[in-house]
């Protein structure tokens, strides 16, 4: 971390924890002594931080703000437009974040936008009230995994995981080198080199049982490389093997499905009687059925033929339960 950075740091530790030790403080931001020394004297005396040691608890604290100049860290010289804009940004990821993962480092940004809203019309505190998301069918990760695996993938080093792969009901340990970070349909995933398979794999963050950061360098893949062997495919499932649906929509659904947005490569096109015709690509059905599922008697698969029998079966199989 730089010095700005330390700074962040510094004040989070201390309104997360209300009281923290000098040593907690500096193992946490892995300085020496005289490094933590400096940076406590600077904050206290140059941008008039209300920190103060309390010998009774043995650690550092906030006291109320002292005499003289507002306590404001660098690097936050925002408008209010802009203010209101990271605000509104910020309700979104909380939708966003599985579990609360990035609630606590957010936090202290989000106090001192509100700070600088204060005397404006439109105050953070509506525009918190106002926006509102709310998130189905999310698996909440923990936020350790999520920590380790982000430090990992931003410092270049593997990790060894304890994995649960659910479609095979089966858990294996795994070392890793992280790739990239993924949230889709509410759910993290990573996609890293694995170095048992010796190719890149994806994994569910909610899935990891255990996640250790190793001191070994992650082994580099270009992004390149990644997106033409993970990004292909039909949602989250990967494949460089890719077989086209054609699917038909009836009049009623078309509403809706013309204007969504099923695969950035898709194909669509108008049917004389008001029906829409869907063309979009995959490696691995799983996650296409599920889709073409919940549109129940409005869709048809007319191609390829392995899907269509696919469809129907699972269909047939639905409706024996309910007879």
């Amino acid at each position: 971390m730089n010095q700005t950075e330390r700074y962040y740091r510094i004040d989070q530790l201390i309104r997360d924890r209300g009281l923290i030790s000098f040593a907690d403080l500096q193992r946490e931001l892995e300085v020496s002594r005289a490094t933590l020394r400096r940076d406590l004297t600077h904050l206290r005396d140059r941008l008039n931080a209300p920190i103060v040691y309390d010998r009774d608890a043995g650690g550092y604290r906030y006291e109320k703000q002292r005499i003289g100049p507002r306590f404001q860290l660098p690097g936050l010289w925002f408008s209010a437009d802009e203010c209101l804009a990271l605000l509104t940004m910020h309700q979104v990821l909380q939708g966003l974040d599985a579990g609360g993962l990035l609630a606590r480092h957010v936090a202290p940004l989000v106090e001192r936008l509100e700070m600088l809203l204060d005397s404006e019309q439109a105050p953070a505190k509506e525009v918190l009230k106002r926006i509102r998301l709310l998130p189905a069918q999310r698996r909440p990760a923990r936020a350790q995994w999520f920590e380790v695996v982000g430090r990992a993938l931003l410092s270049r080093r593997r990790l060894r995981i304890d994995y649960f792969t659910r479609h095979r009901g089966a858990r294996s340990e795994r070392e890793v080198s992280p790739q990239r970070l993924v949230y889709y349909r509410g759910n993290w995933y990573l996609d890293a080199w694995c170095h048992r398979a010796e190719a890149l794999r994806m994994f569910a963050l909610d899935s990891m049982k255990d996640a250790r950061l190793l001191d070994a360098r992650a082994k580099e893949v270009s992004l390149k490389q990644v997106d033409e062997e993970m990004a292909r495919g039909y949602g989250i499932y990967r494949g460089a093997r890719l077989t086209w649906a054609t699917l038909v929509f009836s009049a009623e659904a078309a509403r809706w499905v013309r204007a969504e947005v099923w695969h950035e490569r898709q194909q669509g096109r108008e049917l004389p009687d008001g029906r829409y015709e869907l063309r979009v690509p995959y490696a691995d059905s799983r996650e296409l059925e599920m889709d073409v599922l919940r549109h129940g008697e409005h869709v048809e698969v007319v191609a390829p033929a392995e899907l269509r029998a696919r469809i129907a079966q699972r269909l047939a199989t639905a409706a024996r339960r309910y007879a």
